[in-house]
């Protein structure tokens, strides 16, 4: 028989009537860690071993935790019962509990949980929260090993064990990939524990500059403000698309949304070009729309979830990373990442039975032309259907221009010309130019600014261009390029 008993948030007063009863007819107890408040109060017959070697002996909490767990389980099997006492509730954050119950299972051993006050209700009182009204708990050691913070941005957060300035350092670094640096948060130090009991009201960036930091330290995370999570993104949206809903966005289906999702795409690629991004964020806000429009639009119709979209590209991102999340060497190398990208993504679709009949097979051949023609000749490239120097392109085009001149019909003159931008393409890629669009958007937007010029330079002498003369305009466009336009 195992009983595990919670010994409260510190204060000997919050030990449950029961716990005290249990500690005190008993003869020994095993403590997680002595380094608890209340662990000086408890009965002085009561001899007290704990686990608090481990902590130093053992590389990580994983192993600390399940090596304690064995040890539960070996003693009640040699003795026939044994106390374990935890701080706090046995099952708030306790790991070894969880373990221990699995252990105990298999063993055919029973386990008695005597419930204790968990860290959570003397915070909630410390700031004043109802937890009803939505609160996040964590534990701090997850968040600390984490890149972007797996927490609801709309809701607040109690993050428990921050018990160093370590801990605090990386759970800063994690959240700042949500939370503005000068966000305002509180440490909360010793609560339950009524004058040893204090908060810390802080900017995220100082968290891990406290002196007052220890074990009984966590951090309470207010919530970021309305409408900043996608969850709320997603509920908006499901509104749109219900009966109580817009009539319009009730009526769309995929096939309608086709020229809104390409339109937004090239607004985004816009704000690139013009390095906006205060303009940036907002269309790429319109083009998440879509996506999440989709979405909804495959919910309605039964086809899949946003879950399946996530699960879908998270486990293509690992899948597809194996020097990332696995154990292959790529030696820093971009060449060597693309190409074990190119060898995963065959494999799979080998596997999914999907055997294409060419290598250029998946440019998707309804996308932007320049960027078809480039993605072909890459295919091609790389199995050997390439110049060997960049001077072989420039010959071809040399060719193409001259088949142009030579053409005698403005339908083979037009061909001909198909035949030279392709071959440009193909000069890009050799220039090693990634995004041929790149180079004709420059173009367009230098040819923007200076007709643009030339436009207001006639209204501003009170005509119109078509009152000027060619050379007067060409005049205007030379003003223009002079002035870097």
């Amino acid at each position: 028989m195992i009983t595990v008993v919670g010994l409260g948030p510190g204060s000997i007063e919050d030990l449950s009537l029961k716990a005290w009863r249990i500690l005190e007819n008993a003869q020994t107890v095993y403590l997680r860690t002595k380094h608890h408040p209340c662990v000086t109060d408890l009965p002085d017959s009561l001899t007290c071993h704990s686990f608090d070697d481990l902590y130093e002996a053992l590389d990580n909490f994983e192993e600390v935790y399940s090596t304690i767990a064995a040890r539960i389980v070996d003693i009640a099997q040699k003795e026939g019962q044994v106390i374990y006492a935890v701080p706090g509730d046995p099952f708030v954050g306790e790991s070894t509990v969880t373990r221990l119950l699995t252990l105990a299972l298999n063993s055919g051993i029973d386990v008695d949980i005597v419930s204790g006050i968990s860290f959570i209700e003397p915070m909630l009182a410390e700031i004043g929260v109802d937890a009803l009204d939505g609160i996040q708990i964590l534990d701090a050691l997850t968040v600390a090993n984490t890149y972007h913070p797996p927490i609801n941005p709309e809701t607040p957060a109690l993050l428990a064990q921050v018990y160093s300035q370590t801990v605090a350092s990386n759970v800063k670094l994690c959240l700042m990939n949500q939370y503005p640096d000068e966000f305002p948060v509180k440490l909360i130090h010793a609560a339950g524990n009524g004058k040893d009991a204090m908060i810390e009201d802080l900017f995220l960036y100082e968290i891990d500059r406290s002196e007052h930091i220890g074990v009984l330290t966590s951090l309470y995370l207010p919530a970021l403000g309305k409408l900043t999570s996608f969850e709320s993104f997603q509920n908006i949206i499901a509104h749109l698309r219900s009966p109580e809903g817009c009539p319009w966005d009730r009526k769309q289906t995929h096939q309608s949304l086709r020229p809104y999702l390409i339109e937004e795409a090239y607004e985004v690629l816009e704000t690139l070009d013009d390095n906006d991004p205060d303009e940036l964020y907002k269309e790429l806000g319109d083009l998440l729309l879509q996506i999440v429009l989709h979405t909804q639009i495959a919910i309605d119709d039964g086809e899949f979830f946003m879950s399946d979209i996530l699960r879908n590209v998270n486990e293509k991102m690992i899948r597809r990373h194996p020097h990332v999340w696995g154990e292959v060497d790529v030696k820093g190398d971009p060449k060597q990442v693309t190409s074990n990208w190119e060898d995963i993504k065959k494999a799979e679709k080998a596997e999914a039975g999907d055997v294409s009949e060419s290598i250029l097979d998946g440019i998707p051949k309804g996308a932007p032309a320049l960027f078809v023609a480039y993605k072909y000749q890459q295919k091609a490239a790389k199995v050997g259907f390439d110049w060997d120097s960049i001077s072989g392109v420039e010959d071809k085009a040399r060719e193409e221009i001259e088949e142009i001149f030579s053409a005698t019909s403005d339908e083979d003159k037009a061909k001909e010309i198909g035949d030279l931008l392709f071959v440009l393409v193909n000069w890009l890629r050799w220039l090693r130019i990634d995004d041929p669009e790149s180079v004709l958007r420059e173009i367009n937007a230098k040819f923007y600014r200076r007709f643009t010029y030339v436009e207001k330079s006639a209204t501003q002498n009170g005509k119109t261009m078509s009152d000027y003369t060619l050379e007067e305009l060409d005049a205007w466009w030379d003003e223009a390029k002079s002035k870097g336009l």
